[in-house]
Formats: C-alpha cells, structure tokens, sequence
C-alpha cells in the first residue's frame, strides 16, 4: 500500500455518525435513490449495466474478482474512489452516488431505521479463525481485561459500524455498566494507520484484521486482547445493499451482480489460495492506481459463512438486539426480513 502520513486519532461521538443517517435518509426522500446520469444505461429504457463504486486501497473486493473471473456478464464497474468506511459506503448508495455499496449489518439496520430504501442482496464479508478482527495492545501493555480499557484509547475504522459492536459486547461481556463503558473512547483511525499509531502509544488498542493484521504481528510487538471470533465465533457480518428502486428498475442488473459475486465468493474459497492471490496482484497492477501488492500475501479468505453469501435472518438478528439495548432503534421497529432479500442470489439453483 502506498505509505501514509500518521494522522492524530480523532474522536466522533455516536451523535455525528446519526446525523449522517439522518442526512442520508433526507436525500433518499428527495428522491435521489438510484445514481443519475444514465450510465450504462441503453437507449428504450434498458436495464442500467455499468455499475458505479467505491474500491478499497490495496485490496480486492468481490466484485471486482467477480468481474475479472467473468462472472459479471455484461456488467461492467466503474470505480469512482475508494473507502475506508461502511457507513460512508452504503449512505453513498443510498444518495445515489454509487450503485451499490457495503457495510457491517448493523450500520445497515441504523441506515434502514432512518428510513433509507435499501436492501441487502448478498454477504460480503465475515468471521471465522482466519478471517477476524483483532483488538490489539502493545506487547508491555498494562491493559488485559474490559475494566483495563476505562479511560483508554481504542482505534477503529469507523464508529457506529462493526468494531465499536464487538467493543460494546466485549464490554458487557466483562461486566462493564454502561455508564462506566462510556468511558472508554472510541477514535477513528484509517486502517492502513492503526498499527503505527499504536506503536507510537497515540492510541492504547487498535483493531485490526486481514492483511494488516498478519502484517502486524508478523513485525511483533504487539498482542491481541480479544476478536470477534472469540466472541461471537463464525459468521457473515457484512452486506452489500442497493436501493429499493434500483432494485425495481434492474433486477436483471442485479441478479447478474449477485450471482457473479456469488460466484466469486465459492472460486475463492474452491481455489487453492495461492492462485487467488496471483489473481488479485495481477487486478491491482492491471488498475493501475499505485497500490503496493506486498500484504495480498497475508489474504486468506473472505470470510462469508454461508454459501453463495446467501443472508439468514440471524446475521441481522443480533445487531437488530443489540441496536435495540443502545436505544438507537426501537425495539422490534424492523425484523430481519424486511432488511435483506436472497430473490437473486441465483448461485446453485438450476
């Protein structure tokens, strides 16, 4: 990956993450649910088949394997910026600025309740014993149990998303009220930082996953305090979702994208890993952004726990129980079904 200045841990309360929402919500009711400007779309009212996205730095998304394997048809993407946040990433969706993005389950739920249209179609990523995200602490750390981290600076990519729900359970977990869990503060920092900042003591725990996990503790140093494996063991946590109305206009559009990232999801887990990673460095130098190659050697999978990334109701069950304890939603306000659909998921049907 391409180096990076240190940035200053910043804080962003649970207030200016609802906000967004809020924001987000407003533009979809204005009526900007579907990116605009025809792209991809053919003449007479076809079916839109250049889809617009956000990539991430260093790294390859299904969808691009997808589409690099063939599996996309007719589809072709248009990569229009990177992301480091899954909030940011589906609220761009659900505003239009993209046609389909991906975020933790949770932030979908918080999304969904400020009445944004949008629906999941298929797992993207998730957690198993190779695959997790890890809550990391210096080797000498004096930091070993959830009444450690009172008062304390725990990095993550995002708040309101993933890692701040395995932080609240982990919390809980280790008999911290809720009044006390508060003082433990939560601050952005972009991933491919965490483990700097950390080692520079701006930060006292720093979660990472993937390859910058392996990345980090290969240089040692540093040791785990907890996952969300060890927590909550295996599962899908993340969807991609588009609009309601996208939905609507282009269900061919959209059952060629999930079933090709459907697709993508079992050759990756069918191929010996060697060959996918070959696979991936050669996507990243034929794109041709200047990204560094070298941490695809840490990938080990993409961890979605159901075949074809097919969605249960339980991978939105806890999050929606979880929402519900934080008062950040009302309590059975939504039920799983109404936040994902599986209709064209076509992987393994006759």
């Amino acid at each position: 990956m391409p180096a990076a200045a240190p940035l200053t841990p910043t804080a962003r309360t649970r207030r200016q993450f609802l906000t967004l929402l809020g924001i987000s919500a407003a533009a979809v009711s204005c009526g900007t649910a579907t990116a605009t400007g025809g792209s991809g779309r053919p003449g007479g009212g076809g079916q839109v088949t250049t889809l617009k996205y956000q990539g991430s730095v260093g790294a390859v998304t299904l969808p691009e394997l997808a589409a690099d394997l063939g599996f996309l048809g007719g589809l072709t993407l248009e990569w229009v910026g990177n992301t480091i946040s899954g909030p940011q990433d589906i609220q761009s969706a659900a505003t239009g600025q993209i046609h389909f993005g991906g975020a933790f389950n949770g932030a979908i739920i918080k999304l969904a309740a400020g009445k944004a249209p949008i629906q999941a179609v298929i797992s993207y990523y998730g957690v198993d014993q190779d695959v997790f995200s890890g809550y990391y602490v210096l080797e000498d750390s004096p930091i070993r149990s959830a009444r450690d981290l009172l008062g304390k600076k725990v990095a993550m990519n995002t708040l309101g998303a993933h890692s701040q729900a395995i932080l609240d359970i982990y919390l809980s977990r280790g008999g911290i009220p809720k009044a006390e869990a508060a003082k433990v503060e939560a601050l952005v920092v972009p991933p491919v930082n965490t483990e700097q900042t950390l080692r520079q003591k701006q930060i006292d725990v720093g979660v990472l996953g993937g390859v910058l996990r392996d990345k980090a503790l290969a240089a040692g140093g540093i040791r785990p305090l907890f996952s969300d494996f060890d927590l909550l063991g295996k599962f899908s946590a993340g969807s991609y979702v588009m609009t309601r109305r996208f939905i609507k206009e282009n269900p061919d559009t959209v059952r060629t994208f999930t079933t090709g990232v459907a697709k993508a999801i079992e050759w990756s887990r069918t191929t010996p890993r060697e060959e996918v990673i070959a696979r991936m460095e050669s996507i990243i130098k034929k794109r041709g952004r200047n990204e560094d190659t070298a941490t695809l050697k840490y990938w080990r999978s993409y961890g979605v726990a159901e075949t074809g990334g097919r969605i249960e109701d339980k991978e939105f069950a806890l999050w929606l129980d979880w929402l519900a304890e934080r008062g950040e939603i009302k309590a059975g306000q939504l039920k799983p079904s109404d936040l994902y659909t599986n209709e064209f998921n076509g992987y393994g049907k006759g």
